[in-house]
């Protein structure tokens, strides 16, 4: 498949390129800082762009199979980034008319599962609290994906951990894991390249957690 991946720099985006690229995929990686971008290898194409401009993007979304994103905040100062870059790339996509898009949100954006034990929930209630700016952004940039013209699923993880990939967690289509309480980044990434043909996350929310 032909896949763009925007926030290549980052974690998840770093991991779904490098294992896109071992998949046999042809990778577009858009970056704002090449110099920050260490991945290499064949079927890689580097596309430099601060994401301002979403005409500039239509050239790294066109003609692809799927777009997925890593986009969002790094610090609870960067709340509202993610709507507004995420934007981008969809008016980019609407432009281009690439469909499929894929999307890292958060967990507790996520319906709460049933039979959540207490320690669970008073977990979740602190953790809302304290990010609430970077969740009301991500439920604002989940608005726009409901509101767009594209086959979006968002993939919504917990509390993210750099760990080798394992292949092993679950997922939850419109759900939440019950007491999912971490997920490795490699393995959000595997999720995501591994949801693009499954046809039943369109439109989705999917919870996603060891």
């Amino acid at each position: 498949m032909r896949l763009t991946v925007f926030g290549a720099t980052g974690g998840i985006g770093q991991e779904i390129v490098k294992q896109g690229l071992a998949a046999s995929h042809q990778v577009t990686a858009v970056v704002r800082d090449p110099s920050r971008f260490t991945v290499t290898g064949p079927g890689l194409e580097v596309f430099r762009s601060d994401l301002a401009d979403p005409q500039a993007l239509c050239p790294a979304v066109a003609g692809r199979d799927a777009v997925l994103s890593g986009l969002g905040a790094r610090k609870k100062t960067d709340a509202g980034i993610a709507t507004r870059l995420t934007r981008s790339v969809l008016e980019a996509m609407e432009a281009a008319g690439t469909r499929r898009l894929l999307v890292v949100s958060a967990g507790p954006l996520g319906p709460v599962p049933e039979r959540q034990p207490l320690v669970d929930r008073a977990v979740l209630s602190v953790v809302k609290s304290v990010l609430r700016d970077v969740y009301a952004d991500l439920r604002v940039m989940e608005d726009e994906l409901a509101r767009s013209a594209t086959d979006w699923t968002s993939v919504r993880p917990p509390r993210l951990l750099d760990r080798p990939l394992t292949g092993s967690y679950r997922t939850v289509v419109g759900g939440t894991p019950r007491s999912g309480r971490t997920i490795g980044r490699a393995d959000v990434a595997h999720a995501m390249l591994a949801m693009i043909d499954d046809p039943a996350t369109l439109k989705h929310g999917v919870g996603v957690a060891y």
